[in-house]
């Protein structure tokens, strides 16, 4: 895994400083501190911190083909790089290397933008043809690596985090209004935006060009709807498929472990790497010894025994988050995903300590229908159809397939009154942006943000209604899934980067296994949720693989944190300190006395008081 830098000027003539490129690249060096490298010519400058996993001899970069034409900074892993390599092998290609960058700059030479249809990794690379004076940049298909990007019409700029960017004197850190009220509603931005005014986000399965002063950025991949892949034994197919993409990600040349949660995805994750390796797996997992009910590691403890792991483990406290918070916002660049990063962050430092590339569950919930709020649509479908007949949404739910799962959908009551708040069967955009709304009530984030910060002419509720309504099917399950999986997926992978790459250590995502994404959401929602039953076609897939109490298991909470009990208890000094501190008020950001009022009306699992910490740590690291 690395971190890469690049500038292209607009007048090719104005060579690019080494001394900026490299303090650009510097402040990358916790994404790769093995190696390091930079590349100017005409114009252009690529940068390069590299964390070696392949080849560790062979992989420096920036990287030129043999005849200097090309050049290439990359950071990824293309698990397929072998058997792509052998292709080209077969077809007259020449290697100096043993590493997948010299494989990916060759595919390039061969195919151009056409290779990627080929690759099956996590990515974010950029090309340089000296020939045609053109830069190519791509990004993988579901968004695991990011790149972001600044282009003012003379000075382009790309990096793998935003901090490098803001490196160069031209860019200044501004905040982008319409990405603040993303935020302060869902605590990510939709689309390519971010919070800093003037850097995008190249989006997942997306690439660009850049040549003669003109910028074209395309989309080369999406989800499909087909409903045409209920056929053959669906079992064995992902179970072919989930076994195979782990087998490809354990290629490394260095150690390889695995993250635990005691959930499904990372119990299967972690029983084929185990399976697949043949020997001892080290296994990584957190918990919380002073709050039992966020504290999961006993079925993690279960999992590890039944693959026979070396198991290690964390409990973060609430010492742990006062020391850390405001480190963590910067590592994160913008304050996404939530409470998640604090032991995410602790868990991705105990397998650094231990190994130099771990594997993970995420995309489960997103890709297999795991969250609870597709069973909240299932139960309106349910409904719908006893009514009215029908329900041609949602998989046609039925009332006799719902009902034992009652008892699981009380624990969601606040979840229901939110989606249920305008009646049944009312637009399902709206109820769906209301459930996954941080702060609950539009009210509030009016009452929190100060008038002069809101932007002109955007409401964030509409842009999630044309996400929400993009993809080509009319099932709800569907496009809650595609919503999901394109752009809350993403702040979890941003958050899955940023916490690994903070401690230089690489997450592989399994699940995320392009093939894999692809053969599922072709399957019909009806039958990806079949019986009201969440996961329902991974539990048929991985019921050999896990423990039957994991299996079972009703109660998995994610990746909770007592952020609650700690803010109203022996964090609550270090709170008002962060919120209502001078140094905040005189921000003028915030309406104080609306923030007064979130302290105390704030319930267990809300998100809103964690939100505006990390919103005014994120202004102490980038503004002040």
């Amino acid at each position: 895994m690395c971190g890469i830098t690049g500038i292209v000027r607009n007048n090719l003539r104005q060579p690019v400083e080494e001394a900026l490129l490299e303090r650009m690249t510097g402040k990358l060096r916790h994404r790769g501190p093995d190696d390091s490298g930079l590349w100017c010519a005409d114009g252009v400058g690529f940068g390069h911190q590299r964390l070696s996993i392949i080849d560790i001899d062979g992989g420096h970069q920036p990287m030129a083909t043999a005849d200097g034409l090309l050049w290439i900074t990359y950071n990824g892993e293309i698990y397929n790089y072998i058997e792509l390599k052998a292709d080209l092998q077969e077809n007259g290609h020449n290697f100096r290397t043993q590493c997948d960058t010299e494989v990916l700059l060759q595919m390039y030479a061969a195919y151009g933008q056409e290779c990627l249809g080929q690759l099956n990794g996590m990515f974010a690379f950029a090309i340089w043809d000296t020939h045609e004076k053109r830069l190519f940049a791509a990004r993988d298909r579901l968004g695991i690596k990011p790149l972001y990007y600044y282009w003012d019409g003379e000075l382009f700029a790309f990096a793998s985090e935003p901090k490098a960017l803001l490196a160069h004197p031209r860019i200044t850190p501004e905040i982008n209004r319409e990405s603040l009220e993303d935020y302060l509603n869902l605590q990510y931005c939709l689309g390519d935006k971010t919070l800093f005014k003037g850097i995008k986000r190249l989006l997942p399965g997306h690439c660009l060009n850049l040549q003669d002063g003109r910028l074209q950025v395309q989309q080369y991949w999406d989800l499909s709807f087909t409903g045409e892949g209920d056929s053959g034994d669906l079992t064995e197919q992902l179970q072919d498929l989930m076994r195979d993409s782990v087998r490809l990600r354990l290629r490394s040349d260095v150690p390889v472990g695995a993250h635990l949660s005691g959930g499904l995805d990372s119990s299967a994750v972690s029983s084929l790497a185990a399976d697949l390796l043949g020997g001892p797996l080290q296994v990584f997992t957190c918990g919380f010894k002073d709050a039992d009910r966020y504290d999961e590691t006993r079925y993690a403890r279960l999992v590890g025994d039944h693959i026979g792991a070396v198991y290690h483990e964390y409990f973060p406290t609430a010492q742990d988050l006062a020391e850390t918070f405001e480190r963590l916002i910067y590592w994160l660049d913008e304050p996404v995903a939530g409470a998640a990063v604090f032991p995410q962050y602790f868990l991705s430092k105990l397998a650094s300590e231990n190994v130099k590339v771990v594997l993970g569950g995420q995309g489960g919930d997103e890709i297999f229908c795991g969250y609870a709020r597709y069973l909240v649509a299932y139960l309106e479908s349910s409904l719908q159809r006893a009514i009215y007949g029908s329900a041609p949404m949602a998989g046609e739910g039925r009332l006799e397939d719902i009902a034992p799962n009652l008892d699981y959908l009380g624990g969601y009551e606040p979840m229901m009154q939110h989606f249920f708040a305008d009646g049944l069967f009312t637009d399902p955009a709206d109820r769906y942006f209301r459930l996954l709304l941080s702060t609950r009530r539009s009210q509030e984030l009016d009452d929190i943000l100060l008038p002069e910060l809101k932007p002109d002419g955007y409401v964030t509720r509409d842009a999630f209604r044309e996400a929400f309504m993009a993809p080509q099917t009319d099932d709800l399950i569907d496009r809650m899934t595609y919503m999901d999986t394109k752009d809350h997926l993403q702040s979890l992978l941003h958050l899955e980067d940023r916490t690994s790459m903070a401690v230089s250590l690489e997450s592989r995502l399994p699940l995320l296994d392009h093939r894999l994404v692809e053969r599922v959401f072709a399957v019909p929602a009806a039958r990806r949720f079949a019986a009201g039953k969440p996961k329902f076609l991974m539990r048929q897939a991985i019921a050999d693989w896990v423990p039957a109490p994991v299996m079972q298991r009703s109660d998995k909470m994610g990746f909770p944190v007592p952020i609650f009990e700690w803010f109203h208890g022996e964090l609550r000094p270090y709170v008002e300190e962060i919120l209502l501190g001078s140094r905040t008020r005189q921000r003028g950001i915030f309406n104080a006395a609306a923030v007064e009022r979130c302290l105390r009306s704030e319930k267990p699992f809300g998100r809103t008081v964690w939100g505006l910490m990390s919103l005014e740590l994120w202004f102490r690291n980038f503004f002040d």
